[in-house]
């Protein structure tokens, strides 16, 4: 998952997290199985950043099997264990290539549907 948008422009915050479901290997997405999505006006705080993220994965058409992904700048660089508390099955940051991959596929989402509803 991705979040788009925790800068204020204009006076005003639209953040835009993606959340995509994919099927992966070590090195790269077998198969992206979903997108979810949720937007959000406050201000980027944590509780305000997990919350948006986990909305994103509860939008999924399937929930996940495995964890949630994230770079842990996406949560100000919290433990994977506290931000862990609000998603299911689990959270954590990323490992490998194809989860980074997946993660990446999250942000050109969330940024393309940030435009979108600018």
């Amino acid at each position: 998952m991705d979040i788009s948008g925790r800068h204020e422009e204009d006076g005003e915050y639209l953040m835009v997290a993606a959340a995509v479901h994919a099927r992966i290997d070590s090195s790269r997405i077998r198969s992206v199985e979903g997108m979810g999505f949720a937007t959000a006006r406050e201000g980027p705080t944590l509780e305000a950043t997990v919350a948006l993220a986990a909305e994103a994965v509860g939008d999924l058409p399937t929930p996940p099997e495995g964890p949630v992904v994230a770079e842990g700048g996406e949560f100000y660089e919290e433990p994977a264990a506290r931000v862990g508390l609000s998603f299911q099955p689990e959270f954590k940051y990323v490992e490998s290539i194809g989860e980074r991959e997946t993660v990446q596929a999250a942000h050109h989402a969330a940024y393309a549907a940030r435009d979108l509803l600018r």
